[in-house]
Order: structure tokens, then C-alpha cells, then sequence
């Protein structure tokens, strides 16, 4: 009778003891497995490419905006800088800074932000357009900011696409990048994978977009007002859309002279300049107009006897449209002993437009 008392409380042993295996592997006999616990999701990574004569707004304006967000469980971005080796770079403003890694040792980055300054002496190296063609394929943004761009163009990654730069460097950019559509009247350009900015600032509004992107509209909203930036990505500021390239003066460049004010929008633009020299106000207009007749191939309308010292001008920009300008010379208020000089231009199809000579 003892022993199968005993045998039956080792049946009883075993049984209990298949229980308890089965529960620890989170199943009961006859029952599916229960679903594994989500694993908790990686901060995305992104790497921000610095290199000698980096701008310093073009990188730095991105790591702040990547690295303001915040969730439950700390900073929504890991952000960091790299460069091709871990000795510092000087940027074009002359600060030094030291990048957290090296190509060597970088972590591989879920967002490439690749920003702009000295970037021609780069696109000749080997290892830094083959490190950044390896991350930009692994990738799952790349944004570039000002010439950042010529990073991706001569990578071959905007051929077929949308892009924009610098003000200054749009007809740069359709030369090397003759495959790409260039657009100079967007601040940045979302081809999905790859994104380009404008010049300097521009690069909060990519950073932002992509934020935006990733965590919704309110979140990017939420780091715009933290770092008290008018962010209005409708807005259509775009520098290289501006007339004020119409209203510059190379002529100038060889006088002393200082802007007093410089102001427009898309379709009209003044600037005004104080100019100390030894010439007459009618000789500094000539040399105005040596200018206007010839490097810009403007078309000189008839004079008004009543502004002597001002001339009127008609030109066709690049895109075919109609334009009027005017120079004019006056004398500043007396003791200051310079004269004034103002450019004006304005759309000769726009509402409000001045006529030449007026």
C-alpha cells in the first residue's frame, strides 16, 4: 500500500512539474504561445557629416532641432558628427570642433545630414564621397543643406529628381547636375529618401520637415516654438527667388561703399548704398552704367531732363520675363561727404510695378 502511495505522489510530482515547464515557456498544454512583447524601437541615428570649412549654421542648425525633441523615454534622435578621421576641423567661422566619431568607427545612421562651406575640396576625396555613397544607400533620409548638395550631385544621387542650394550657386548646381531638375523657388526639396535645402537656415526647415515626417506635424511644431523659430514651411521664402540679385552692382566692389538699406520681395527690390570716393555723382553714375549696358546687357531708355543724375533701364531675366530698372545718385545730407546711390528693380508685369524713368 506504501509503494503506491509513492508512486502515485511521483506521478503526481511529474505532472505538476510539466505544469510548471510549460508556463514558464508562457504556453499551457493544448494552447498557441502567447505573441512575443514588442521590442522597444531604437532612437533613429543621425550623422552629420563635418569636414574642414564646414559652414557652421549648416550643421549645428541641425543638431539643435534633431536634438530638442523629447519622448517618454528621452531624446527622440541620437545625433552626432563625423568625420573622416577624429582630428578636428576648423569651420569657415574659425571655431574648432571636435567630431564625436571618425569614418572608422561611426555608427551606422538611420538619417545623413550632409551640410555645406568648404565642400569642393571634399568632392576630390576618395574615402569621404565613398563613406558617404555607403551611408546614403543604407539610409533612410539624406538631407543636404546649402552646397551639401554637390555632395549628392556628384554622387550621382540627384539624377532624375528635384534640388535645390545656395542662392548663389543655382546655375553652379544645373551644371553639375545636368540630369537634376533645379528649382530656385523653394527653401527645400522632398524627393522622399533624398532632401536638399537653400543656404544656411534653410537647413532648420529640412530638419524640421523631417521631424515632421517622422513624428508628425504637432511634434515639429512643438520644436519650432521651443527654439522660438517662425517656422511656415507655406510661407515661399526662398533667397534665390528674390530680385535682389537684380539690384546688386559689381561696380561697387572696387569703392568704398556701405549698404543703407536693402529690401523687396519676388517682384520689386531697392538697395541703397553710401559711396566715399573721389568721383563726381555723374561720373559714379557712368560707371554704373558702363556696368548695367555691358556685363548685364541691360537696354538703356531715354533719359529724363528732369532727373539728370538718374537712368532707366528694361532687361529680360532668365526665365523671359520683363523687368525695369533704374540708378540714381544724390547727395547725402552735407558733412557726411559721400553720395548716395540707389538701384531699384521691379517686374514689369507685376502689380504696382514702376515704368522706366519713374
Amino acid at each position: 500500500m506504501a509503494t503506491k502511495q509513492r508512486t502515485a505522489l511521483a506521478v503526481s510530482l511529474g505532472l505538476l512539474g510539466l505544469a510548471a515547464t510549460l508556463l514558464s515557456l508562457g504556453a499551457a498544454p493544448g494552447a498557441a504561445p502567447p505573441p512575443a512583447a514588442p521590442q522597444k524601437q531604437e532612437r533613429p541615428r543621425v550623422a552629420i557629416l563635418i569636414f574642414e570649412d564646414v559652414q557652421l549654421i549648416d550643421f549645428t542648425g541641425p543638431y539643435e532641432v534633431f536634438s530638442t525633441p523629447f519622448g517618454k523615454n528621452g531624446r527622440l534622435f541620437e545625433v552626432y558628427t563625423v568625420a573622416e578621421t577624429s582630428a578636428p576641423v576648423t569651420t569657415s567661422n574659425g571655431l574648432t570642433v571636435t567630431p564625436r566619431y571618425s569614418f572608422a568607427d561611426a555608427p551606422v545612421p538611420d538619417i545623413l545630414v550632409l551640410p555645406g562651406g568648404g565642400v569642393p575640396p571634399q568632392l576630390g576625396k576618395p574615402k569621404v564621397m565613398g563613406w558617404i555613397g555607403e551611408k546614403a544607400k543604407d539610409a533612410r533620409i539624406v538631407l543636404s543643406v546649402c552646397n551639401g548638395a554637390f555632395f549628392l550631385a556628384r554622387a550621382g544621387l540627384l539624377d532624375g529628381l528635384g534640388a535645390t542650394t545656395f542662392a548663389g550657386l543655382i546655375g553652379e548646381l544645373k551644371t553639375a547636375a545636368p540630369k537634376t531638375r533645379v528649382v530656385s523657388d523653394q527653401r527645400f526639396v522632398d524627393n522622399g529618401k533624398i532632401i536638399t535645402t537653400a543656404g544656411l537656415s534653410s537647413g532648420i526647415d529640412g530638419a524640421l520637415h523631417v521631424i515632421e515626417r517622422i513624428y508628425g506635424h504637432g511634434r515639429a511644431q512643438r520644436v519650432a516654438l521651443t527654439l522660438e523659430y517662425d517656422w511656415r514651411p507655406d510661407a515661399g521664402f526662398a533667397r534665390a527667388a528674390l530680385a535682389d540679385r537684380y539690384a546688386a552692382l559689381d561696380t561697387l566692389n572696387d569703392l568704398d561703399a556701405e549698404t543703407l538699406l536693402t529690401q523687396g520681395g519676388r517682384d520689386h527690390w531697392e538697395r541703397q548704398w553710401s559711396v566715399r570716393s573721389a568721383l563726381k555723382a555723374g561720373e559714379l553714375l557712368d560707371k554704373v552704367n558702363a556696368e548695367l549696358a555691358g556685363p548685364r546687357k541691360w537696354t538703356r531708355q531715354p533719359a529724363s531732363a528732369s532727373a539728370p543724375l538718374t537712368s532707366a533701364w528694361t532687361f529680360r531675366d532668365e526665365s523671359g520675363r520683363s523687368w525695369t530698372g533704374t540708378a540714381a545718385v544724390s547727395d547725402l545730407p552735407e558733412g557726411q561727404g559721400a553720395l548716395k546711390l540707389t538701384m531699384t528693380v521691379n517686374r514689369a508685369d507685376a502689380p504696382g510695378s514702376a515704368a522706366p524713368g519713374r
